[in-house]
């Protein structure tokens, strides 16, 4: 059980300092990426910033590489997480309007400041009064949504 969390916890580290170095902590950054329109008509709607593709595409090639490299055991002939029994993989397969709603708020949200969770809680050890109140807002925002969503379902 400490071999597991040291694990998640070194890989959290990892995650966070990856973020803080790609840029991705950077609303600026994030939403020049965003800005599509840019591609378009730079002059009129400023430059669009691909350099999160590659950030995006090097992670992709990086857990590609790692899940190759994870080998199968003899009870479990398919691929396995090295710490754990099986992939915790989601059961659910619907879509339906809360999910449509909660991408819509994510989506919104990350568009107007440039903070998704995880940069923003990396951000918090670089500094920034705007990361801090993102992350105060987005606590609140999940209490009223865990009270809102339990009053729906009772």
């Amino acid at each position: 059980m400490i071999k597991r969390i040291l694990l998640a916890l070194a890989s959290g580290a990892l995650f966070a300092v990856g973020l803080v170095v790609s840029g991705m902590t950077q609303p600026a950054k994030v939403m020049g990426f965003l800005n599509v329109a840019g591609i378009v008509d730079p002059a009129r709607f400023g430059p669009w910033d691909p350099s999160l593709v590659f950030v995006m595409g090097g992670a992709l090639l990086l857990m590609l590489l790692a899940f190759a490299l994870t080998p199968p055991s003899r009870q479990h002939p398919e691929r396995k997480p090295w710490l754990a029994d099986k992939f915790e993989l989601p059961t659910r397969r619907d879509i339906d309007s809360r999910l449509l709603l909660g991408a819509a708020l994510f989506g919104i949200g990350w568009g107007l400041v440039g903070y998704c969770p995880g940069p923003a809680l990396a951000s918090l050890l670089t500094g920034g009064l705007d990361a801090g109140v993102f992350v105060l807002a987005m606590l609140v925002g999940m209490a009223l949504a865990r009270r809102w969503i339990g009053r729906v379902a009772a």
